[in-house]
């Protein structure tokens, strides 16, 4: 485990944006618009509808989950831990990290933003 990682009340694995490892695999469950809008470099978009249909695209190892405040990925998480993975939730989410300075692009180009 690379990161400082919690449970929240019902056991699903939680760390924070400060905790996370800078190669840490992170999944990201927003909506086309949100991800378009302002995400991570690294991470991986994968709408949380889509994810059981696309376990296929998950690579194997401690998977992060990020969505815009960690509702989505919280539940996102749950799913994947009750479905053999090990997957993270990551609090704050996406609001989290712009509030961390932590590096974001955007698919337009512009200056990027959590939506």
């Amino acid at each position: 485990m690379s990161d400082s990682r919690t449970f929240d009340v019902d056991g699903v694995p939680t760390t924070t944006v400060t905790d996370l490892a800078e190669d840490a695999v992170i999944i990201d469950v927003r909506e086309d618009d949100e991800w378009a809008a302002g995400h991570i470099p690294s991470a991986l978009h994968i709408p949380m509808g889509q994810v059981p249909q696309r376990l296929q695209d998950l690579p194997q190892g401690e998977l992060h989950i990020v969505c815009r405040s960690g509702g989505r990925s919280r539940r996102t998480a749950e799913w994947l831990q009750r479905n053999g993975y090990d997957a993270v939730n990551v609090d704050g989410g996406m609001s989290a990290w712009s509030a961390a300075g932590r590096a974001m692009v955007s698919e337009s180009g512009q200056e990027p933003f959590v939506r």
